[in-house]
């Protein structure tokens, strides 16, 4: 906080921040006559747009007192952005003004009384100074290292500042940065260093391995343990037992805003500085001006490596240029690794008639670095498929100002300028925007794979941000017609465009680092719950995460290249083209194996393939999967067996080989195996098929099995006594009906089936014969391939791993509402988990709910250790702590059942009640049902009490558009065209010919919910002037007898109020805003 006096004395405590775009309208009305007779007559929010460096102060009222705009180049008037300097220069006689220190400010507004104290306070700025240290400066120092590096004291002592400080020689030196006479700054450099250790530890590639190349031949420094990183301590006869690494004591800084070429200056026959710091650690501001230097994959040092180079401080020398030489563009292009991709992209470019930019980064007579740009084509599948307006107005920006990112190459010890070199591109290519897409799971339009894009761009993508792919509106094209929108937005429902992740940077971002977190941050499984989590990190565009890691048994998960390998029901979290559109592995490590060891000690994971992933917070996902079955074996096959005790039997671990035709399927990579597997030894082959278990996988996989040519007669449909009373579907209506085709294509279902032995106890390689205990005659089938579904539970493994760790499990890893365990550093989410009994929460578990919310909250929980613009979560009382927390989204699962029939179900987060019992309830609402099962055109609504949507469920022989059908779950039904009365009344015979028709697709838009928000605050806002009436009190009591309609009567009272005609203008821009994609209606530049 700052204070700023006015004319008159009084003082203000202001906040200084960046200007938001919601600052508009208070900035523009403190435009004054001289405000534009300096600046000229200012569009405010064309000016945010394009402005590099926008200030605010406000007041403790939230008020803005003073606003400053800053872009890199003089107005617009007086001379062309890309070529200011040489006018400049002329002008105005100096040559120190370069486009790496220069801003123009464009704007400057304030309260007339406080012109002058916020100009002072926007304008300021400190002049520092660097000193050798001395003994004496040890006072003034104490402070500052105590306040920013306390655990040095306690490691090394009181007196280890002084120590360092006595202890300087020719290759250890200290230096104080001074502010007028006070030190500010303190820094210790050591040149004796460990190589060696670097070089295992780090890729020291692209930095020659820190050493130098003439002479030939590296300096070996020999006589002290490799151990230790810094091979010598300043005053070593003082601490004789020490046995740490010297790291913060060497290279241990407090750094307070000042210049930081002085920690190369002590040294002028060295050309690198490094610095490493703990992981843990909050990022410094010296860590700007150096270079992260990537650890390898088996590097455990709890430290990350920063590099610089002298040659990266020449800010005055380094320049960026416009290239008109194509051909020169191309030879260094195609010179570099790989670079014979990069000329056919190059030469498609040119082919394809789009203009081409190119510059080039110089410093002292040698290129550096190169960008390529080029128009972006793309524009309205970008705008409609992307949340790109989070970040900016697509209508202040013309069509020619957006760029795509083809090329950018730049040499690693100018890593530091790389956001300025994006934006010198920006400023002498006449650009506000740049794009740069990620393709995954396939190769690129251009021919080229997205690995090889990603190693070319990977030096800006850092200070890009990613963008989040929009849900899509399924368009009823023939209904539409002409008042469809146009095919470059619904060109993906064709196919013709391959999905991609989007980044994106603009001018806005140029002066708006990302905070660097570098905590390992530890993801075992890759489950819905554990890819939510990691994607809310991702999408954090403020911050970069540089060591998420995601331990996954079968990687991150795969794409399904073929449709007939969808074994498996889906939740609708993620499919494969929402995997490409969020490309986490641009982000994230993936380690591959399963989890077979947890050190809480020494803080490390222990993975199948013999590797350890140390971790700073350990994150548990690994859900449940699909367990091999155990043949009783004790049982006594040949007599019947009563249901309840079937269903009673313990489930027993099956500790056996697994036989190589036995499948259970629990991501698309099992799936794919099994799919591969079908096809060179089952579809073309005679033999039975069996097909394990109660759940809706049974029913997916029976429809894959179809698909593939399997006929129905060779399938074996087994299900298991229930050990619940409800079923999958729990749905009368779409049970029977799934189980009248599964009948009718031949399969044979066999019921209250639990598996007695294998091959008659002998040998399980491979599975030729399957014994079944059931209540009536016992069951002996041949068996070529047996798909199982049984039970799920938690990975032997990873219970075993959890157990022997010492975290404590209680038929599910105990957690708390918060998601933590018994250990601080370790968090679990997802059905892995179960509340503490504290809780007494029953039956509810993380199971019931949407794992992907729940991942969603988990990040929720993580970020505000890590963000510091987020509060920290404020500790729950001792009621609060006892509650289960509340969940929102629905609870989906769908999939393609046999027939061809289309399956969605989406319902309210409850502990499972048979259909039947619920209806009982006298709260339970009403259904609504249009069309039957057995013909495909099932559609259920079910609305509670409060006339809300709470479940959904659909049965088609047509595909559903899932992304329209899920925006009705929690919508009430007057919102959809009053539903129940319509239904009443006889008006809606079909419900999917229903939400075909034009006026529901704005309810379906994905921006709805944020005008159901804006809806909510104008009524909030109405209700201060509207419910105070006495009539409309005795109306609402009841008390007031009249002969009108009470609703018309709030209606004409609501329609006299400022809040109606607010209510329609948010409403027309809702409608206009999103013209693109809501094409059918009329707005108001068509009326």
């Amino acid at each position: 906080m700052k204070t700023v006096t006015s004319l008159s004395g009084k003082v203000e405590t202001v906040t200084v921040r960046r200007t938001e775009s919601a600052d508009a309208l208070e900035i523009s009305g403190l435009i004054s006559p001289s405000t534009v007779a300096v600046f000229g007559r200012v569009n405010v929010l064309n000016l945010l747009e394009r402005a590099n460096f926008a200030i605010t102060l406000s007041n403790s009222r939230n008020e803005v007192l003073a606003h400053a705009a800053f872009l890199d180049h003089p107005s617009v008037h007086l001379v062309d952005q890309g070529s200011w300097e040489p006018w400049f220069h002329e002008h105005f006689r100096t040559d120190k003004c370069t486009p790496l220190n220069s801003l123009f400010m464009h704007l400057f507004v304030a309260q007339p009384a406080f012109a002058i104290g916020s100009a002072k306070e926007i304008l300021l700025y400190c002049k520092y100074k660097t000193s050798c240290s001395r003994v004496e400066d040890h006072d003034d120092l104490t402070a500052i290292l105590a306040e920013r590096s306390g655990a040095l004291s306690d490691r090394y002592g009181p007196y280890f500042l002084t120590e360092l400080i006595e202890a300087q020689d020719e290759d250890h030196q200290a230096a104080v940065c001074e502010n007028e006479g006070m030190p500010v700054g303190f820094m210790s450099v050591s040149a004796d260093i460990n190589l060696k250790l670097l070089d295992e530890c780090f890729e020291l590639g692209p930095f020659d391995g820190l050493r130098r190349c003439t002479p030939p031949g590296p300096h070996e420094p020999t006589g002290v343990s490799a151990e230790r990183l810094f091979l010598q301590e300043p005053n070593p006869q003082n601490h004789p037992n020490r046995e740490t690494n010297a790291t913060k004591a060497h290279v241990s800084e407090v750094y307070q805003d000042a210049p930081n070429a002085f920690c190369i200056q002590l040294f002028f026959d060295h050309d690198f500085c490094i610095i490493t710091v703990p992981k843990t650690a909050p990022e410094l501001p010296l860590l700007q001006a150096f270079l992260r230097v990537a650890p390898r994959g088996n590097s455990v040092l709890p430290h990350e490596l920063y590099v610089c180079h002298r040659s990266g401080l020449l800010r005055s020398r380094t320049l960026v240029r416009k290239l008109d030489f194509h051909q020169k563009v191309k030879q260094l292009v195609s010179e570099r690794p790989g670079g014979e991709v990069g000329g056919r992209t190059m030469g498609g470019a040119f082919l394809d008639g789009t203009p081409l930019q190119a510059f080039l980064a110089h410093t002292q007579g040698q290129v550096v670095g190169i960008i390529i740009i080029r128009n972006e084509e793309d524009l309205e599948y970008i705008q409609s498929h992307y949340d790109v307006e989070n970040f900016i107005y697509f209508s202040y920006h013309r069509r020619e100002e957006h760029g795509r990112l083809c090329h950018f190459v730049l040499n690693p010890i100018f890593q530091c300028y790389a956001r300025h070199f994006l934006k010198e591109a920006l400023r002498l290519g006449q650009k506000s925007c740049l794009y740069y897409p990620i393709y995954t799971c396939s190769q690129s339009p251009e021919g080229q794979s997205s690995v090889t894009k990603a190693q070319t761009n990977a030096a800006g993508i850092t200070c890009m941000v990613p963008v989040r792919p929009r849900r899509q509106i399924f368009y009823p094209l023939e209904e539409l017609s002409a008042n469809a929108p146009s095919r470059q937005i619904t060109t993906e429902r064709v196919g013709d465009l391959m999905p991609y992740a989007l980044y994106h940077f603009n001018r806005k971002l140029t002066m708006e680092p990302k905070i660097t977190i570098n905590s390992r941050i530890v993801v075992v499984g890759a489950s819905d719950t554990g890819i939510s989590f990691l994607e809310a990190l991702c999408f954090c565009s403020h911050l970069q995460f540089n060591n998420l890691t995601l331990i996954s048994t079968h990687g991150y998960p795969g794409c399904y290249t073929d449709d007939n390998m969808e074994f498996l029901a889906t939740s609708h979290s993620y499919s494969s083209r929402d995997h490409a559109q969020i490309s986490l592995r641009s982000w994230v490590n993936v380690v591959e194996g399963k989890m077979v060891g947890l050190d809480r000690v020494s803080k490390h994971v222990r993975v199948s393939a013999g590797q350890k992933v140390p971790y700073d917070q350990l994150v548990l996902c690994t859900g449940q999967q699909y367990q091999v079955p155990c043949p009783t074996a004790a049982a006594d096959i040949s007599q019947p067996a009563p249901s309840s005790q079937l269903s009673s039997q313990p489930r027993q671990r099956y500790t056996g080989p697994i036989p190589s035709n036995l499948f259970t399927p629990n991501d698309p990579t099992d799936c794919q195996r099994a799919y591969r597997w079908l096809l060179a030894n089952f579809v073309e082959q005679e033999g039975m098929g069996m097909v394990y278990g109660n759940t809706i996988d049974t029913y997916t996989c029976v429809e894959a099995l179809l698909r593939l040519g399997v006929s129905g007669s060779r399938i074996h449909l087994v299900q298991l006594p229930a050990n619940s009373p409800v079923s999958c579907f729990n749905d009368p209506a779409v049970e029977e009906a799934v189980a009248e085709v599964v009948t009718e294509k031949g399969i044979t279902i066999h019921r209250n089936g639990q598996l007695a032995q294998i091959n008659d106890g002998q040998d399980p390689q491979p599975i030729t014969l399957l014994s079944f205990t059931t209540d009536s005659d016992p069951l002996r089938l041949k068996c070529a391939v047996f798909m199982n579904f049984s039970w799920k539970a938690v990975d032997y493994d990873a219970f075993r791993v959890i157990n022997d760790a010492g975290l404590v499990y209680d038929s599910g890893l105990v957690i708390d509402t918060a998601f933590h365990t018994n250990d601080p550093s370790i968090w679990a989410a997802g059905p892995l988990t179960k509340f503490a009994r504290r809780h007494h929460a029953g039956k509810w578990t993380h199971a019931n709910f949407s794992s992907k919310e729940v991942g969603a909250q988990l990040a929720a929980a993580l970020l505000p250790f890590f963000d510091p613009t987020l509060e920290p979560l404020a500790s729950p009382t001792e009621d609060q702590d006892r509650l289960v927390p509340i969940y929102t989204k629905a609870k989906i699962q769908g999939g393609r059942l046999p027939a061809g029939y289309s399956y969605l179900h989406a319902s309210k987060a409850t502990i499972c009640t048979p259909l039947a019992t619920q209806m009982l309830s006298d709260k339970h609402g009403r259904e609504m049902v249009t069309g039957t099962a057995g013909a495909g055109s099932y559609f259920r609504l079910f609305v509670n009490q409060y006339g809300v949507v709470e479940s959904i469920t659909c049965l088609s022989l047509k595909p559903i558009p899932v992304s329209n059908y899920l925006y009705l779950y929690g919508k009430h039904e007057l919102l959809l065209n009053r539903l129940c009365d319509r239904f009443n009344e006889g008006l809606i015979q079909d419900f999917y010919r229903y939400f075909e028709e034009p006026w529901c697709l704005a309810i379906f838009h994905d921006r709805f919910a944020d005008f159901e928000e804006e809806v909510r605050q104008i009524m909030e806002s109405t209700k201060v002037q509207v419910c105070f009436l006495p009539s409309q009190r005795r109306i609402a009591d009841e008390k007031l007898w009249f002969s009108g309609d009470p609703m018309m009567y709030l209606k004409n009272v609501f329609e006299k109020t400022d809040g109606f005609s607010m209510l329609k203008r948010s409403l027309l821009n809702y409608l206009k805003y999103n013209r693109y994609h809501l094409t059918m209606y009329a707005h108001a530049g068509f009326l």
